[in-house]
């Protein structure tokens, strides 16, 4: 199989010249992390993602904020070589690109109904290579949140006061209560008058752009009040193909894993899922 046979090929991307306000409406109204920017020609020039956007909190300009020279591929190239990329670079995104112009993207996910098909019986344990970072139930939502930034990571199993697995915690769920009007953090961001057509998936992405750009502090919350309680979780001798059937079926970019006495042992990402393809 080539990238072209798994690749998204309706891409959401800004076009040059561009500035910070269009980025972060069009990644609020997609719900994007990141994104290709292109030329008015359709040519590829560089990547952005959220933290390329609070990292310049006083640049305006898209071209001074990209990632220039951010790693892409061909249409025929091998679903190998894309794993490899990702995985060795940490990415969530690859463009490709064909004769210098974008047709699609790729990502993590894409890869899932791929290592499913496989078969693979090897368990899922062998694949664990991002740390698990748990965290207590009782845990105030900014700890969560450094936690996210310090780790590098978007999910957290959440553990109770015996040490057991009770939930998942993302860095969006921190956002579910958050003090800040959706609708205010529209106008104050300047990404648009319309506030009636924002749906509530739209508006908690940007209540957490809000908070990264104004760098807010957020509310005095415990972790269990936002987190997603009992959680799917796979043993780890759970096949590689099975784990990614499971994350496919219910759209999870993380499954947690326990061993035989019911205790969390690993968390495995999505990323950490594209060894199988390299095996």
């Amino acid at each position: 199989m080539k990238l072209k046979d798994i690749m998204v090929k309706e891409v959401v991307c800004a076009e040059l010249p561009g500035n910070r306000t269009d980025i972060i409406k069009l990644m609020v109204k997609n719900n994007k992390t990141g994104m290709p920017i292109v030329k008015s020609d359709g040519t590829m020039a560089g990547f952005i993602n959220r933290q390329d956007i609070y990292a310049k909190p006083d640049e305006e300009q898209l071209a001074l904020l990209m990632t220039k020279d951010y790693p892409f591929l061909g249409p025929n190239d091998s679903l190998e070589d894309g794993a490899r990329i990702l995985l060795d670079n940490n990415l969530h995104h690859l463009p490709i690109v064909n004769r210098k112009k974008l047709v699609g993207i790729v990502t993590p996910a894409d890869f899932l109904s791929v290592i499913e098909k496989l078969d693979i019986n090897e368990p899922i344990q062998n694949f664990v290579r991002t740390p698990c970072v748990p965290i207590y139930e009782g845990a105030p939502i900014a700890v969560a949140d450094t936690l996210f930034r310090v780790a590098n990571v978007v999910a957290a199993p959440v553990l109770n006061d015996d040490g057991r697995l009770v939930g998942i915690v993302t860095d969006r769920d921190i956002f579910k209560h958050s003090n800040v009007d959706g609708h205010t953090a529209v106008a104050e961001l300047g990404i648009g008058e319309d506030e009636d057509s924002w749906t509530w998936e739209g508006l908690r992405n940007v209540i957490k752009l809000y908070y990264e750009v104004k760098q807010l502090t957020l509310p005095n919350i415990p972790v269990k009040k936002v987190m997603v309680s009992n959680p799917i979780t796979i043993f780890g001798k759970t096949s590689v193909s099975e784990a990614a059937r499971i994350m496919k079926k219910h759209d999870f970019g993380q499954l947690p894993i326990r061993n035989s006495q019911d205790r969390l042992v690993a968390m495995i990402y999505e990323l950490d899922m594209l060894a199988a393809i390299l095996r």
